[in-house]
């Protein structure tokens, strides 16, 4: 609309003037060289505007045979920029597809048309790297060290060769000058954490967690339990060179930062037992029960009154049990203390809250064998105590902690699976396979006589509730 009416105002102003010198003709004169012409101003105006139109026509055709030849190469060379670019882009996709062939092919034909090494010198690693040619790859991801802004993508192709080398100290070295270059990038702050773990470097491992929660590559959450594996670690270090007090402090250290790692919880109130400090922890492993219920806690907080009377030691379990009474563990460790003190009431109520279930995931080997233990000791049903024996044979296997990655069983956590060394990757659940009888966890030590009481013979239910216990 208002280019339409600039252009009416123009051809408005054009008729204003034509019709002005339509008005106004007068006279003009030019005697030149013997030459007289004699015309009007309208006719000379518009003579003026059609040689200065001629003029600037024949100086744009000028200027633009003169550019003539440097249009043509740089049109020449934008269209070879396009075809790399468009080489390149089809190349990672390739790459992603896992076509190593076209991804090679289109590596060479992006580095002939774009010819420049810092674009094409990625793909062309990666297209290696496709292609299974490791020592190519690491060539490429070497000379992208040279130039400053390639420098930090050849180290994280060097990393990831070094990694599935198995090259820890080379992978470790690599990180850290990446992390030189760029501190807070996510990935590097996480590899640099995985490498210092699985090299035994715990200290620097618990340094990098908490610069990785500041810089919120890592949650806050993340961040404490990763600082906790390292400080429960440093423990288990300082215990081995005889320093007990370093190593009760990092134990502590360890189970404050997350209650919800039971190996740490244990270890730090197994050394507060050590230190006669009982009452902190006990009060250290109810914490860590209600954060996270686990039987070993509870072997644990009994351990600390060793020589306690069974009754005495089904009300302990019961007062932590407190802490977390819907969760099938404070159920299981009722019945196992409740079965020890010959009341089969507690014990049958404590079995049948964890439901007759079998697809259920509590419904283990070991609750059948409690079962057995109850019904032969209750009732001396032995009938009943073999059918549950056999349900035990057909259940699913006790509890163990099993790799989250390969699903390796483990008898104990440690921080590193044993097998595939996945980091942090054992939970308590039940393995796919029962544990062989040399790998099954110990059942707990019987409980002994209080002070001046005889020792009991063994009862079933006692006998039983060993086995039970072992899941």
């Amino acid at each position: 609309m208002i280019r339409a009416t600039v252009i009416l105002l123009v051809l408005a102003a054009l008729a204003a003037g034509i019709a002005w010198f339509a008005d106004h003709p007068g006279a003009v004169s030019i005697a030149w060289q013997g030459w007289r012409i004699d015309t009007s101003v309208g006719v000379l105006a518009a003579a003026v505007l059609v040689v200065a139109a001629v003029a600037a026509l024949a100086y744009r055709l000028w200027r633009a045979l003169r550019a003539a030849p440097g249009s043509l190469r740089r049109h020449w060379r934008e269209g070879r920029r396009l075809k790399g670019y468009r080489a390149l882009t089809q190349g990672m996709v390739a790459v992603a597809a896992g076509d190593a062939g076209e991804a090679r092919r289109q590596a060479r034909r992006a580095d002939v048309l774009l010819n420049e090494p810092p674009l094409t010198m990625l793909l062309s690693a990666q297209a290696a790297q496709l292609n299974g040619d490791d020592e190519a790859a690491e060539r490429y991801f070497t000379a992208m060290l040279a130039r400053k802004e390639t420098e930090f993508l050849g180290l994280r192709g060097l990393v990831m060769q070094a990694t599935r080398k198995g090259d820890t100290e080379r992978a470790l070295a690599l990180t850290r000058r990446a992390r030189a270059l760029q501190p807070r990038t996510g990935w590097v702050l996480s590899t640099l954490h995985d490498l210092e773990a699985r090299a035994g470097a715990w200290p620097e491992a618990a340094e990098t967690a908490r610069l990785a929660g500041r810089a919120g590559t890592m949650t806050s959450g993340e961040s404490r339990r990763n600082r906790a594996i390292a400080a429960y670690e440093q423990s288990l270090a300082a215990e081995a060179t005889g320093d007990r007090k370093a190593a009760l402090a990092r134990a502590r250290e360890a189970a404050s930062l997350d209650p919800s790692l039971v190996p740490a919880v244990i270890r730090a109130a197994n050394l507060l037992g050590e230190a006669g400090r009982g009452r902190r922890a006990r009060r250290l492993i109810e914490a860590g029960w209600a954060a996270s219920p686990h039987r070993e806690l509870a072997r644990a907080y009994l351990a600390l009154d060793g020589g306690a009377a069974p009754l005495a030691r089904l009300m302990q379990v019961q007062r932590l049990a407190a802490r977390r009474p819907e969760h099938p563990e404070a159920r299981i460790a009722i019945a196992e203390a409740a079965l020890a003190a010959q009341l089969w009431g507690e014990a049958r109520r404590a079995l049948e809250a964890l439901g007759h279930d079998e697809s259920s995931p509590v419904f283990t080997a070991g609750v059948c064998r409690l079962w057995a233990a109850l019904e032969e000791a209750e009732h001396g049903d032995a009938a009943a105590g073999h059918d549950w024996l056999a349900r035990a044979a057909a259940a699913r296997p006790d509890p163990a902690w099993v790799c989250k990655q390969c699903g390796a069983a483990h008898t104990h956590w440690t921080p590193l699976c044993q097998r595939c060394a996945a980091y942090d990757a054992l939970a308590w659940r039940s393995p796919a396979h029962a544990l062989p009888p040399e790998l099954a966890p110990p059942p707990p030590p019987a409980p002994g006589p209080g002070p001046g009481e005889p020792a009991p013979p063994p009862s079933p239910a006692e006998a039983a509730t060993e086995i039970g216990s072992a899941g």
